[in-house]
């Protein structure tokens, strides 16, 4: 065991994160989420009388499950607790910040995997509509089609100028959402240079760190070109930098605003109550797969390490199955 002054949660908790950064090489949202998750343990611990690391045990660990679960914690969420409890155990009795490894025969939550709300092909299409105008190039928004989908309030929006670009901005930004299926966190961190015009792909760094080329189609070149030569550099400011997408103010476009976009698109009756940026993503790759596409060029597209996770976020249709079924099946 370390002496003096190293054992406690604090240098438990910090060479962990070291050890998630240089080690693990996890993103950084990852590691604030399992820091986050250490502080809820910690704190748990204490309100049972159990203060220092050393006095952490399986009893407490249960105990900590079970009150995220009376608090109506989601599966997934335990699950994925239940998970950092067993990595940071085998951590710290290796760097001897614990005796045993008392997380060892924890058992969490069953994850249940939720399918995102998928949108059909139409709506797909009635929303990049509405964000551009029905057979319009993005930069042909009028000022009143920008209002409604920036919610456009008091001060810098009311510039004319300023809200078309903010427009041009989120048909950019939908574009690349469904139309190269690219998550909220990507789309928010790409950069100028993440941009080749001339094979139409993406440099997106996605979760864990790993970098992949995305294709985009030819509307969202177009997309792209508006947004670049008429929408960002009426919005770009020194703090701005290299950042691709960026709010109202000019810094680097925040996902809660893309949120809140797609959230006004909803008001408005032109996607469905519950869809979620996440969706988009989904149905880009529903759509994919009802086109013909097989699981592993999907599985490239979305960025996922492992197939396992493709195969949950992709679903046959029935309308699909059954053709395959005609197709294939010598009884059909």
């Amino acid at each position: 065991m370390v002496e003096g002054a190293e054992v406690g949660w604090a240098a438990a908790i910090a060479g962990f994160r070291r050890h998630l950064v240089a080690e693990l090489d996890r993103s950084p949202e990852t590691v604030r989420a399992y820091v986050a998750d250490l502080a809820s343990l910690r704190a748990h611990a204490e309100r049972e009388g159990r203060p220092e690391l050393a006095d952490l045990d399986l009893t407490v660990l249960r105990s900590w499950l079970a009150a995220m679960r009376a608090a109506g914690a989601a599966p997934a969420t335990r699950a994925r607790r239940a998970s950092l409890a067993r990595v940071f155990s085998a951590y710290a009795v290796r760097r001897g910040f614990l005796a045993t490894d008392v997380a060892a025969r924890l058992v969490g939550a069953r994850a249940i995997r939720q399918v995102p709300q998928v949108l059909t092909a139409a709506a797909a299409r009635q929303l990049l509509d509405a964000v551009s105008g029905p057979g319009q190039a993005p930069g042909d928004q009028s000022a009143e089609q920008v209002r409604h989908f920036t919610g456009a309030r008091p001060g810098r929006d009311d510039d004319a100028a300023v809200r078309r670009a903010l427009g041009l901005r989120d048909a950019l930004m939908f574009e690349l959402l469904y139309g190269s299926g690219v998550r909220v966190s990507e789309l928010c961190g790409l950069d100028l240079g993440d941009i080749d015009d001339e094979r139409r792909l993406l440099r997106v760094r996605g979760k864990g760190g790993r970098e992949r080329s995305v294709p985009f189609g030819v509307p969202a070149a177009r997309a792209l070109r508006a947004w670049r030569t008429s929408g960002r550099p009426l919005l770009a400011v020194p703090r701005s930098g290299s950042a691709l997408m960026l709010g109202q103010l000019g810094g680097r476009l925040d996902p809660r605003t893309v949120r809140r976009v797609l959230a006004r698109c909803v008001e408005l009756g032109i996607v469905p109550t519950g869809l979620t940026p996440h969706g988009l993503r989904h149905s880009a790759a529903t759509h994919m797969l009802e086109g013909g596409a097989d699981l592993r060029s999907v599985q490239e597209f979305l960025g996922h390490a492992n197939l396992a996770t493709t195969q949950i976020y992709t679903h046959v249709t029935p309308e699909r199955l059954r053709a395959a079924f005609d197709q294939a099946h010598p009884r059909a």
